[in-house]
């Protein structure tokens, strides 16, 4: 185990739970993870706002997403290393610190320039706290307690997800600055609560090295890739969207083959010799490209076509989340028992049926009975994929390489949502000023529902096939059933290593 109040390597007994500093130190990561996540979500729900007062077309909002996307999937493993090697809670406060000066920039820039590139910040700032947040937990607690505290986190992030977009929706409605300046105060309690009651851990067995060169190549291949689907679809001429593309491809390969050579290398290509762990990447890369584009044109279609308020169109996915807290972990369970193949075979199927069902919103749109029960539908599909998909991933790696292989599952998640929100808008006809056409942009939306609906099903197929009937669940307690609440809808958990 970690240390706990001491060099690395010195063992210690371990929070207990019930005390007061177990209470502070649930308090400080599940603020600290909730403000990522909250952002993650609720930015969707300002784009029809940041838009208008910004003067920018569509373009500008899907960089407005993309941009923490892609500097988040491009360091999150990065963000771990370090967090293992410097200290989980000084990474973890390091990233508070960087992600609320980040977003004081959003709450106040001037053009959305200024915006896009303080939402890049925010992403590095994701990635240094993200993957302490959990990791803190399980290298804080005593090994009785574990579960229990995993549990209460899941649970505690479980509720601020659901909260969230209701919050948002709120605070968009009266200024959408206010969904980026809402984080200062929030960082500000888990700065001060982290420096007293949170015990520093390091992990002993860290990595010696750092893989900077395998970073700085996958940052510059989805960096010129996003751009050039993105770029696909304006006024860039062919040259330069093919010399972006071709940049990307050239970095991604340069990047496989640095992998393949480095002692350390921050994807190990090791991994993907197991079959079900490509199978599980491979369906999260199809899945998570389709619930990246629909919730951020999905509440945009809500507000542009339907007429929704802010608030309303927040408070309209909620389902999606109460689904996941209520049922994920017995979902989770259920894959313990049956095997996940059958689930997400399933979940994917289930969620492209309440995409379809998305088709009966248009203008005027009734929220009981054109909009809940698509997105009931949708919410389920999700529901029965989300655990068994992380359960899959762990159980397909080593003891020790369970961090990296759920960071690289994350990864594959929203780097699989940053290249889709990009290119998907693009297909359907999506751009320019359709944000602010109606008619215009529910033709878009209408051509975008069936590509998505053809990436859940390819999810369905991929599972079928490629993930062996009773696989997920070789190594019963690897599966993260206690943390399935906080299963989210932006990328699976990064677990920590199983400790002893």
């Amino acid at each position: 185990m970690s240390a706990v109040h001491g060099e690395p390597g010195a063992r210690a007994p371990g929070l207990r739970m019930g005390t007061a500093q177990a209470r502070w130190v649930l308090l400080a990561t599940v603020l600290g993870s909730g403000m990522a996540m909250l952002d993650a979500t609720v930015v969707n729900v300002a784009l029809e706002r940041i838009g208008s007062d910004l003067d920018t077309g569509f373009a500008g909002l899907q960089w407005t997403v993309n941009a923490y996307t892609l500097t988040l999937a491009a360091l999150i493993l990065l963000g771990g290393a370090l967090s293992d090697r410097l200290g989980r809670r000084r990474v973890f406060v390091v990233g508070v610190c960087w992600f609320a000066s980040a977003s004081l920039l959003c709450g106040l820039a001037w053009d959305v320039e200024t915006l896009v590139a303080a939402r890049a910040l925010q992403g590095v700032g994701g990635a240094l706290l993200t993957p302490g947040s959990l990791a803190i937990i399980s290298a804080s607690f005593a090994a009785t307690d574990r579960a229990a505290a995993v549990g209460a986190w899941s649970g505690l992030g479980g509720v601020a997800g659901a909260a969230g977009p209701v919050l948002g929706g709120w605070l968009v409605e009266w200024n959408w600055r206010a969904v980026f300046l809402l984080n200062l105060p929030l960082a500000l309690l888990v700065v001060l609560v982290a420096a007293r009651h949170v015990p520093e851990t390091r992990d002993p067995d860290a990595a010696p090295h750092l893989d900077l060169t395998g970073t700085a190549l996958v940052t510059v291949a989805l960096g010129t890739l996003t751009y050039a689907l993105t770029a696909a679809g304006g006024q860039t001429s062919a040259a330069v969207v093919g010399v972006a593309a071709g940049t990307g491809v050239l970095a991604l390969l340069l990047f496989v083959r640095v992998e393949l050579r480095s002692p350390h290398p921050l994807v190990p290509p090791a991994l993907f010799r197991d079959r079900r762990f490509t199978a599980a990447n491979l369906t999260t890369l199809l899945v998570y490209a389709a619930l990246g584009v629909v919730f951020v044109l999905l509440v945009l279609h809500l507000q542009v076509v339907a007429g929704f308020s802010p608030l309303l169109a927040g408070t309209a996915l909620l389902p999606v989340t109460v689904l996941m807290l209520l049922f994920s972990a017995r979902v989770g369970a259920l894959a313990q028992r049956i095997g996940p193949r059958p689930l997400l075979t399933a979940g994917p199927l289930v969620a492209a049926g309440g995409v379809l069902l998305m088709l009966r919103i248009g203008p005027g749109a009734s929220y009981p009975a054109d909009v809940l029960p698509a997105v009931v539908v949708f919410g389920s599909g999700l529901t029965l994929l989300v655990a068994p998909l992380t359960a899959t991933v762990l159980a397909s790696a080593p003891d020790r390489a369970a961090g990296v292989a759920s960071g690289v599952n994350n990864a594959v998640a929203r780097a699989a949502g940053l290249l889709a929100v990009a290119v998907v808008p693009v297909v359907a006809g999506i751009g320019g000023e359709d944000h602010t056409d109606p008619a215009a942009f529910a033709d878009g939306f209408r051509t975008a529902v069936v590509v998505l609906t053809g990436l859940l099903v390819a999810g369905s197929l991929v599972s079928a096939v490629l993930i062996g009937g009773r696989g997920g669940a070789r190594r019963p307690d690897r599966i993260p059933v206690e943390e399935c609440a906080h299963c989210g809808v932006t990328g699976p958990p990064v677990h920590p290593p199983t400790r002893a």
